[in-house]
């Protein structure tokens, strides 16, 4: 069995010939060195090991290999073919010219390798060829017929030839021995339709659309992804006489077959749901209309006005109007927005119905079930993995969104819509009634369901970003609405002791805005950058306070002065630490948290970062910028303490920067003495800077770092404008996420292992295609041609399961045993069927064939229990078990003197195989010493 478990290479090259352009091409047999090396060469007339091989008989059909391989078996050779594909060497003489300079090369360089050369049209794989050994010499010849002569149809017309053939000197003859292989074909699986029915696109009931519940993918081939079953029975040793194979009878009865392999052939790419799902979801990539020309009009243009530039979107609210504001409210600008998309429409011709959009928004939105939404933050599932799993986790590596969030159901529900409803329209109308819901909700003050809560997580996929992004703005707005601070936890977000980079990390949306108004105003004070024109405080405070703090505080803000003010924003005691001048405990301060980025404003504010070069003013400029969070904290540290200073406020926000050594002092008692790092000594450092500008003015009466209005501005405009194909792109991630996933849900009820490898890669592959930013078209499309193939492979192990019964089976035993044999199927070219016809898959065949032939000749069920009898009761019936075989394929062998009978015995071969329309003999005549 070494031709088909070991491992075959080639190596190619081209030579010109009498200016004819040749490919020559070695192919061998990979093989462990052994020992015998050393004693070959001590034995001159050793046979070349194409000859030895002539005799083996374990290697006589491989199930895949060259086709030389098996007409001759042999385990090196060297083929020369024209090489173009169209070229071909008809005339016989050119035929000649090259046999002869074959034979002179051979024997000039004293190769042992066969060498063949390719004559006539490539599809007839026609070749001849040549071995020359020390006093030895075997020629290969061929013969190839559309139509089988009648006289060689059978095993005893074959001999005839074959004796013919080697023309051998000596009588009697020595016994030929024989091995045939009959291969049967079963293209009827008669009593097993395919299960996997196409969905019901029309059926909607309680949440499902198309027999699906949204949220779960498709899955499964369309069609039987196995196409055929090939049974070769074989008798690998007989010898001449034996047996009886002629016109009239033969004794080659495949039940009686010794030996029996199957190999299954695979339907040619099957249609499979899920394959089909993802890649209709990638064509949408490659539109170019936005959703306006899809949907017709614009749903918010007025009638015979151009479409207003959105800068003036919210002028409407400032202009005099004789409209009352009440009537504004957002609940009648979505209505009056749906009016107009129904006026441009009509109702009728909606891309979704309102049941499938009703359901639809149901699922992404299951807080809008009650009058007043919860306020959810994340929806948990059963469909989902848990949340501490691999599988739930893989999101980080695809850039996708988790499996229970927004996102990640808003590209499922698309990608249903797509398929089933409506397409491109249905997509672009969905995403419509989505941005329309974001609305509402920051309007209104409804947080977004299945996001979790803080800040975005950069490791997801933009448009989620987007979403946290504006639920954190709800969250502030909501906060600030009702008149109360978030919950403490959340205003002290990264605030520890231990929490040394936090300082100039974050960047504020506003900053930005600041530095280009700035840029011409480097040598501004620190003071005057805090006060900007654009600062604004919350007004929650009362005057006397104002008089009492802030306004004295901006004069002398020396810790003297500062002591006798009273603290405010003071969140909790810092453990053991005490203010440095007087002793007093070190509170930490309530902070504003740093405004939240999503991955574009962070590459934004790099970019804005880098612009301002290296040079002095630059550098100023930038840790001004980059400080905006660092003052706003020492200005809540002020307040919280006064009578502080700046190691005070170190200690608390960069405790690596206060360092501390033990000393003796005058009474020789060993203190604790502590001072600023070397980095805060640094003349004109940025944080003495902001220090000394900083006013003890508490977090609540700052200056917002994070503007939630104009961000969710900036979200809600960024989401309305993105085209479908934008849209795509931003959700192809999750739905190979969830393709991924399903997958492996699948397989998991199969447990293949070759199966689980594939899995492997391909979340390799995607991890790496899918984490940069607008990936090639071709890497996701072979991404998506994975995902397909590995669902063929689980219909195929489906199929197979079904046809062999392998639920049926009562035995543990023999269910393992039929278990292992289906999945030997799927992996291997050809599998032996243990106990051939009398195994327990054997029987299983055997009903299969018998089945399909009872079918083809509509034979009534009766007679089947006659047939099932013995050799000879069947042999009289009609109607065989078996169909005519697809293909016979013999290997007559004898050991004979040739040319003349005191040459040295040596081995003869000749194959043939015989099908419908082919008849091929590929003889081996191997000639000793004269």
């Amino acid at each position: 069995g070494i031709f088909t478990s070991g491992t075959w290479e080639e190596k190619s090259d081209e030579i010109f010939f009498a200016d004819f352009k040749f490919s020559v091409t070695h192919h061998y047999l990979v093989q462990e060195s052994t020992d015998k090396e050393g004693k070959d060469e001590l034995l001159e007339d050793v046979i070349p090991q194409s000859m030895q091989d002539l005799l083996c008989m374990n290697n006589d059909f491989p199930p895949r290999a060259h086709c030389l391989v098996r007409w001759y078996g042999l385990r090196e050779f060297v083929v020369i073919a024209p090489a173009a594909h169209s070229d071909a060497v008809l005339s016989e003489s050119k035929c000649n010219l090259l046999l002869s300079s074959v034979s002179i090369a051979l024997g000039n360089t004293g190769c042992q390798v066969p060498l063949f050369v390719q004559i006539h049209h490539k599809w007839r794989r026609m070749y001849v060829g040549e071995c020359q050994g020390p006093g030895v010499r075997t020629d290969f010849e061929m013969v190839h017929l559309r139509k089988v002569p009648n006289q060689y149809t059978h095993l005893s017309g074959l001999l005839d030839i074959f004796k013919s053939k080697i023309g051998c000197p000596l009588t009697p003859l020595p016994p030929v021995s024989i091995a045939i292989r009959f291969t049967y074909v079963l293209q009827d699986w008669q009593q097993y339709f395919w299960p996997q029915q196409p969905p019901d696109i029309d059926a909607l009931v309680g949440g499902e659309v198309g027999g699906l519940e949204f949220g779960k993918l498709p899955f499964g081939a369309c069609e039987d992804p196995i196409s055929e079953l090939h049974l070769a029975t074989t008798w690998p040793h007989l010898t001449e006489g034996i047996i009886v194979d002629n016109d009239v009878y033969s004794d080659l009865d495949p039940i009686q077959a010794p030996h029996w392999s199957v190999r299954v052939r695979k339907a040619e790419n099957p249609q499979c749901l899920l394959g089909d799902f993802v890649t209709e979801f990638f064509k949408i990539c490659r539109r170019k209309e936005s959703t306006d020309e899809i949907l017709g009009r614009s749903a918010f243009e007025e009638e015979g006005k151009e479409t207003a530039d959105i800068t003036h979107a919210l002028s409407k609210l400032t202009e005099p109007a004789s409209v009352p504001i009440h009537k504004l409210s957002v609940s009648n600008m979505v209505h009056t927005a749906k009016k107009k998309i129904r006026k441009h429409r009509g109702v009728e011709e909606s891309p979704l119905n309102n049941d499938v959009l009703n359901t639809i928004l149901l699922f992404l939105f299951p807080d809008a079930v009650s009058e007043k939404p919860l306020d959810v933050t994340t929806s948990t599932d059963n469909n989902y993995p848990p949340s501490e799993s691999e599988d739930y986790n893989l999101y980080n590596q695809f850039k996708s969104a988790p499996s229970d969030s927004l996102t990640y159901k808003l590209a499922l529900c698309l990608c249903m819509i797509n398929f089933y409803h409506g397409g491109l329209k249905g997509v672009a109308h969905l995403w419509q009634e989505f941005v329309l819901e974001m609305r509402f909700r920051w309007e209104n003050n409804f947080l977004i369901p299945g996001l979790a809560s803080g800040p975005p997580d950069l490791r997801c996929c933009l448009l989620h970003q987007k979403l946290q992004m504006l639920n954190c703005c709800i969250e502030r707005k909501k906060a600030r609405d009702e008149g109360k601070k978030t919950s403490a936890s959340d205003n002290v977000t990264n605030i520890y002791p231990g929490d040394a980079g936090k300082a100039g990390d974050h960047l504020g949306p506003d900053d930005l805005k600041e530095t280009d108004k700035d840029k011409g105003e480097v040598g501004k004070s620190w003071d005057s950058w805090s006060d900007s024109e654009e600062e604004f405080f919350e007004c929650l405070s009362d005057t006397e306070e104002l008089k009492g703090n802030g306004q004295e505080s901006g004069k002398k803000g020396g810790p003297k002065e500062m002591a006798n003010l009273r603290p405010e924003g003071r969140l909790y005691q810092h453990g053991k630490l005490t203010l440095l001048h007087n002793g007093e405990p070190l509170y930490i301060p309530v902070t504003q948290e740093p405004a939240p980025m999503t991955e574009d404003l962070l590459e934004e504010q790099s970019e804005v970062l880098a612009k301002l070069g290296t040079s002095a003013e630059g550098a100023h400029l930038r840790a001004r910028m980059q400080s905006a969070c660092l003052l706003s904290d020492m200005e809540s540290f002020k307040a919280a303490n006064p009578g502080c200073s700046l190691e005070d406020f170190v200690r608390w926000y960069s405790p690596r920067d206060y360092v501390e050594e033990e000393v003796i002092d005058e009474k020789g008692n060993v203190v604790l003495k502590g001072e600023l790092s070397a980095r805060m000594k640094i003349p004109s450092n940025m944080w003495v800077e902001a220090w000394e500008t900083a006013k003890p003015v508490p977090a609540r009466r700052q200056r917002r770092l994070f503007d939630d209005t104009r961000e969710a501005e900036k979200v809600l405009h960024y989401l309305a404008i993105q085209k479908p194909a934008d849209l795509a792109r931003h959700l192809l991630p999750s739905v190979i996420h969830a393709a991924v996933l399903k997958v492996k849900e699948e397989e998991s009820l199969e447990n293949i292992s070759s199966v689980k490898k594939i899995i492997k890669q391909i979340i390799s592959h995607s991890s790496k295609v899918l984490h940069f930013p607008n990936p090639e078209d071709k890497k996701l499309e072979e991404i998506i041609h994975q995902i397909t193939n590995v669902e063929a492979l689980i219909a195929r192990a489906r199929s197979l399961k079904a046809k062999f019964g392998t639920e049926k089976c009562e035995q543990e035993e023999e269910k393992e045993d039929l278990e292992r044999f289906v999945s030997c199927l799927l992996e291997q070219p050809e599998v032996l069927v243990t106990g051939a016809g009398r195994g327990h898959a054997g029987r299983i065949i055997h009903k299969l064939f018998v089945n399909a032939q009872r079918a083809a000749a509509m034979t009534p069920p009766e007679e089947e229990s006659q047939r099932m009898g013995s050799p000879e009761e069947r042999r009289q019936n009609s109607v065989s078990d078996f169909p005519p075989p697809a293909g016979r394929e013999f290997i007559l062998r004898t050991t004979v003197p040739r040319p003349a009978p005191y040459s040295k015995a040596l081995p003869q071969r000749m194959y043939s195989v015989l099908t419908k329309e082919d008849f091929r003999l590929a003889v081996k005549i191997i000639d000793g010493d004269v």
